[in-house]
């Protein structure tokens, strides 16, 4: 079974950091498309950022340089550094994945996804 498991969420005072990871199973993160979506609550879920399968990577236009997708392939594990934090930024994170490799060069529609983590919370506070 496929399991992806966010972790690394919390509470932290604008302008902190936050670093989330994304454990993977069943699954491998290597070759295939992965990205980190957030929802706050009365809101759409949106895209935070998203890497293809050469490893390009596209971020939301309002996370203006501030977060950082990754992965170790050797944790089998994704990551998503959270600098500057806004009160804006607060929300449910989720990694999310496709079941195959692809190329897109733009944000990819919720659609394209299949697998999905449970979330984990930042909150942050002004």
């Amino acid at each position: 079974q496929v399991r992806l498991v966010e972790s690394g969420g919390g509470s932290v005072q604008a302008g902190g950091s936050l670093r989330l990871s994304c454990a993977a199973s069943g699954y491998t993160i290597s070759t295939n498309c992965v990205a980190w979506w957030r929802q706050a609550p009365g809101k759409e879920r949106e895209t935070v950022a998203f890497m293809n399968s050469y490893d390009r990577t596209v971020y939301a236009a309002s996370i203006k340089g501030r977060f950082t997708i990754s992965k170790d392939t050797a944790k089998n594990t994704l990551y998503l550094q959270m600098d500057s934090l806004k009160p804006e930024d607060t929300a449910m994170y989720y990694c999310a994945a496709m079941d195959r490799r692809c190329f897109y060069t733009l944000l990819p529609a919720v659609s394209q996804y299949n697998y999905w983590g449970q979330g984990t919370q930042v909150t942050v506070s002004s």
